[in-house]
């Protein structure tokens, strides 16, 4: 999730392409169109809330902090929306062919895929679980979050899931582009009010499904059901390129988000997670138009010239190493929990925490500069429209694209 940085191109589309063709949109009014490093800041943050909420479902929670995270697997929908717009930022305007679209996403998200699926192996086999050849297979291949069954769900890296969902996005994304309705302001408006009646219709149809399993994996995994979110990001990246202002600020925008994750406080005390209607579903999906309006907001602001917070030098930095830090987290979190068990009381349990935190993100830095990002150039080097070590494709910007930490 490297935020957009380069000229826009001037060269006119061809005809609306298609999954074979090439990903293009009409080019629109775009200057003054610069990196958005907020974006890339705002990534640390979201993966940060997940890293939470996973340390206090499986580690133990802490007073205050775990009610606050308690549903911080929302964040996988800010990853979601996120990767629809910097993709829409990032090729709208240009005519990329469709396998070097998709070579790029395979060279971004997968190498760092397939090394932590192996250390996750490892860790299960470390601590004498059985492992399910299919799982891993299943997860290597993308397909994972297509199954109700928990087992090839989770089986290779759990954290992964979510990766299986941005294959599918990634397919449909020339597709999306194609669309008319995409294409044009009036659509794209319609798009938007149809995603937010849509993931409310998502959240309500859960009444319909009475397996608790069955209704998670269908709201909340399933790739079907979170390509709203996908889309949505995808045409409020093409609004804001045309100049579209959001309604509100950063600030604003981070306000509403932060108190729909408190209003879910007392929801969750008045309801069980096991019911359709508590705020376990509604967490991710009723929160997609904040999560839309957040980015939209600070990328409006970075474009603008105005400070937000979240564009420095570490911030960013600590932004480009969330992709691994979710990924390799749960892993961490697995290992200690095997070896020394769970801690003892709140203090026990910060530490914990605390530890947990360091030692990962650690990791995470060092899977980022030594696997995840030579990696990507080495493969992106070697793909379709190769120019030699380093080079860029037609349309491409330099650190452009967005990943997205996969398990919430």
């Amino acid at each position: 999730m490297r935020p957009p940085a380069s000229v826009p191109s001037t060269r006119p589309p061809g005809p609306g392409p298609h999954a074979g063709s090439a990903v293009s949109v009409p080019p629109g009014d775009r200057a003054g169109r610069d990196r958005l490093p907020s974006l890339t800041g705002l990534r640390f943050w979201a993966a940060l809330l997940v890293v939470l909420y996973h340390l206090s479902r499986q580690v133990g929670e802490l007073p205050g902090l775990s009610e606050a995270v308690r549903y911080g697997r929302s964040g996988v929908t800010f990853f979601f929306v996120l990767s629809g717009f910097v993709l829409a930022w990032t090729y709208g305007g240009r005519r990329v062919p469709a396998p070097l679209f998709l070579w790029r996403r395979f060279a971004r998200i997968w190498p760092l895929l397939a090394v932590t699926t192996a250390l996750s192996v490892g860790a299960w086999l470390a601590l004498g679980k059985e492992v399910s050849a299919k799982a891993v297979t299943a997860s290597l291949l993308l397909i994972h979050a297509w199954a109700p069954d928990p087992v090839i769900l989770r089986g290779g890296n759990p954290a992964a899931w979510s990766l299986s969902d941005e294959a599918w996005f990634y397919l449909l994304f020339p597709l999306l582009m194609a669309l008319p309705a995409v294409r044009s302001a009036r659509g794209r408006r319609w798009i938007a009010g149809g995603v937010c009646v849509a993931v409310v219709s998502a959240w309500l149809s859960g009444a319909l499904i009475h397996d608790a399993g069955t209704r998670a994996w269908a709201l909340d995994y399933l790739p079907l059901t979170r390509t709203a979110q996908f889309l949505l990001g995808v045409v409020t990246g093409l609004a804001v390129a045309r100049g579209r202002r959001p309604p509100v600020g950063p600030w604003a925008a981070v306000a509403l988000v932060a108190g729909w994750h408190l209003a879910l406080v007392p929801w969750s005390r008045a309801v069980p997670d096991a019911l359709w209607y508590s705020p376990y579903t509604a967490s991710q999906l009723l929160a997609t138009p904040l999560f839309a309006l957040l980015v939209a907001a600070v990328a409006r602001a970075d474009l603008d010239g105005r400070p937000t917070g979240l564009g420095g030098r570490w911030a960013t930095r600590l932004g480009q190493w969330s992709y691994a830090w979710y990924l390799i987290h749960e892993i961490v979190i697995r290992l200690w929990l095997g070896y020394a068990g769970g801690p003892a009381g709140p203090s026990g349990t910060a530490v914990v925490w605390s530890l947990v935190l360091l030692v990962s993100l650690a990791l995470a830095a060092g899977a980022y500069h030594a696997v995840e990002h030579p990696l990507e150039r080495w493969l992106r080097a070697r793909g379709p429209g190769r120019r030699g070590p380093g080079a860029r494709g037609p349309g491409e910007r330099p650190a452009a694209e967005p990943t997205v930490p996969a398990r919430r």
